[in-house]
């Protein structure tokens, strides 16, 4: 079954960073448009930021504040999420996804292949 697997996830201190990684398991991500997600504690998932297969992206702003960077290796196979500047309210579980069109969105019903996510906790 094709999943994307993400890690990187951490506890870290506010103000630190943290950089993501989402691989494909049974296939290649070059093909595919990628997002990352997350889900906090009694919250909905929220779209983050998404990249196309030539590296087009989008960002959702209001999450990011300029923190938060997509990008994919240049072989294709990866895709990362570099998160700086961690805030308290930035834990949750980090999930990616792909979209089998090229283009870019952040809404879930989009996305296939998720991924199991990755816990990122900011304490202090």
């Amino acid at each position: 079954q094709w999943q994307a697997v993400e890690s990187g996830g951490d506890q870290v201190q506010p103000g630190e960073s943290l950089r993501l990684t989402c691989m494909g398991s049974g296939f290649r991500l070059d093909d595919y448009s990628v997002g990352w997600f997350r889900q906090a504690p009694g919250k909905e998932r929220e779209g983050l930021a998404c990249i196309t297969s030539n590296a087009g992206y989008i960002t959702n702003m209001d999450a990011s504040r300029d923190r938060f960077t997509i990008s994919r290796d240049r072989a294709g196979n990866a895709v990362y999420l570099q998160m700086n500047d961690l805030e308290i309210e930035d834990t949750a579980v980090y999930y990616c996804a792909t979209l089998g069109e090229r283009r870019c969105s952040l809404r879930i019903i989009d996305f296939d292949n998720w991924g199991q996510g990755t816990q990122v906790t900011v304490s202090s």
